[in-house]
């Protein structure tokens, strides 16, 4: 599979919205009452159209021989001071295993690097052990910090951070 990858455009919204809903769909949702759940997903699936057109951060696009298969959405971490984060990143499910979500991963480590960043940290799910094996794949360590999330249901879920230096 030949891998393109570039920063996502206005004209992205529906790509971005399908990827990010798909990947919640398999990897969030059994968290979730199921009211909860499908509203979350469509919400996912939607919001993206405004978000790239009123966001500062980055956003960058994965396609897999034309279709696109993952996101990054990054920048100035909004809690630690001269470090970058990594606010979203999801492959959708159809992608999982073909290269696409490391491919992505790789570029967006380069570009944050090249925007001047030496140190980047991310939040995932606890009790998500694909997620936390991919981020460690890519050279990521887990700080040992937890903290609590709340995705909107009043029931926070443990998330762990994980860092790299570039």
């Amino acid at each position: 599979m030949i891998f393109t990858i570039a920063q996502a455009a206005a004209a992205d919204g529906d790509a971005l919205g399908e990827i990010h809903a798909e990947a919640w769909k398999v990897a969030y949702v059994p968290f979730f009452a199921p009211d909860f759940a499908e509203q979350a997903v469509r919400r996912r699936r939607t919001q993206w159209h405004e978000r790239i057109v009123q966001t500062k951060d980055t956003i960058m696009l994965a396609r897999g021989d034309g279709r696109p298969l993952a996101l990054s959405c990054f920048g100035p971490s909004r809690t630690k001071p001269g470090v970058a984060e990594i606010y979203s990143f999801f492959a959708h499910p159809d992608g999982w295993g073909t290269g696409a979500a490391g491919a992505l991963m790789t570029a967006t480590l380069e570009r944050l690097k090249k925007d001047g960043f030496d140190h980047v940290h991310l939040w995932t799910l606890h009790d998500t052990p694909q997620s936390r094996r991919f981020y460690t794949k890519c050279g990521f360590t887990e700080t040992g910090v937890l903290r609590d999330h709340d995705f909107g249901d009043g029931r926070p879920l443990a998330q762990v951070e994980f860092a790299i230096h570039l």
